[in-house]
């Protein structure tokens, strides 16, 4: 059966086009994917993101726990309410699913992950806790919508109480806390400035009210897959999955192979980095009519590969695409759309930065 958000019926009653997106009923759009995409990129937008599975660690054992079970170091996370992006991996480095988690204290940690990945993770992530002295709680209590653009952190500010947007506003990018009874967090999935916020449910159509009357723009899942593309984000079961390590899906950045942490998937990771097998994923550039699509084939100086995520960027004017391709020296790149062969420019990504194009796209 289909699932549903708490704002589901605000989403029907301001005309949204409602989709199945990974068993949840969500909004692709509420009339136009570019304005609400350019609305992001100029002033606010906001994003129902309550399908995702938010899930707390408690117990004397969770930072042991989390040294094992994630990619990236959580001895990073030295301050309260600083976060971590990391890959959870299989035991072949396969990624299981990429997630978000936030330090609390030395005994409370507060991880995000994926909603279509949900069952699976909380299956792997129980399996994992066997022999730690800890608690996973998953909060369905919690509504969360991101708030993304220029102006969006000073909108939220303008609805908490003094102390509550004090706090909020001295936060440093990827930190949380408490205000005002909400979980605000400096980060988000659309390569601009704002905040993610998990809200009460009870408090959750309230809050969405009050964002929308203080002129941030609802928005769609359509207008959120062409912003985060264009930033260079990775979209879990479209670049990455349980084939991929993160060294192929262009998330180096996020392996720590701290001496003596003995995470699961490290032994492969570390073949993969010493033989220099792993796969790269690159940034394209489509200069000529068309658009590139999820599959499509891709050809290189190091073999063939496959468009991952591909889209019409609204800010660039181009197709823009991340793929995957051998080890080895890319070359020219080829892709083929419907049998014919057409040329692409590589280039380094993330395609927009603060809404500017990035030198060279």
């Amino acid at each position: 059966m289909i699932q549903k958000t708490i704002y589901n019926q605000t989403h029907r009653d301001a005309g949204a086009k409602m989709v199945d997106f990974g068993g949840w009923d969500m909004p692709i759009h509420y009339g136009s994917q570019i304005e609400e995409h350019h609305a992001v990129r100029n002033d606010a937008g906001m994003f129902d993101v309550s399908h995702m599975t938010v899930i707390d660690v408690h117990g004397a054992g969770a930072r042991a726990y989390l040294r094992r079970l994630i990619a990236n170091s959580i001895e990073k996370l030295k301050v309260p309410g600083k976060a971590l992006y990391s890959c959870m991996l299989n035991e072949d480095a396969g990624v299981i699913d990429d997630l978000i988690v936030y330090y609390l204290d030395d005994t409370f940690y507060r991880v995000v992950v994926n909603a279509s990945t949900r069952d699976k993770d909380l299956a792997w992530m129980t399996a994992q806790s066997a022999g730690f002295d800890i608690q996973l709680k998953e909060r369905a209590d919690l509504a969360m919508v991101a708030v993304q653009g220029p102006n969006a952190r000073a909108k939220v500010l303008s609805l908490l109480g003094a102390d509550g947007a004090e706090r909020a506003a001295a936060l440093g990018k990827f930190v949380a806390c408490e205000a005002d009874g909400l979980f605000i967090a400096r980060t988000g999935y659309t390569g601009e400035d704002g905040f993610e916020i998990m809200v009460p449910e009870d408090r959750a159509i309230a809050f969405w009210q009050a964002l929308t009357a203080a002129g941030v723009r609802p928005c769609g899942l359509g207008a959120r897959d062409t912003l985060r593309l264009e930033a260079g984000m990775a979209l879990y079961g479209q670049d990455m999955d349980e084939t991929v390590s993160p060294y192929e899906a262009g998330l180096a950045w996020t392996v720590a192979l701290d001496g003596g942490r003995d995470f699961i998937g490290r032994p492969v990771l570390e073949k993969q980095l010493a033989d220099g097998s792993a796969r790269q994923m690159i940034g394209l550039v489509m200069d000529e009519k068309g658009v590139l699509r999820h599959g499509q084939s891709v050809f290189s100086g190091a073999g063939d590969g496959e468009i991952l995520s591909g889209t019409f960027s609204p800010t660039l004017s181009k197709g823009i695409a991340l793929a995957r391709v051998p080890a080895g020296e890319v070359g020219a790149v080829e892709v083929d759309i419907r049998g014919r062969r057409h040329p692409l420019r590589v280039v380094k990504y993330p395609f927009v930065r603060d809404g500017k194009p990035q030198a060279g796209v």
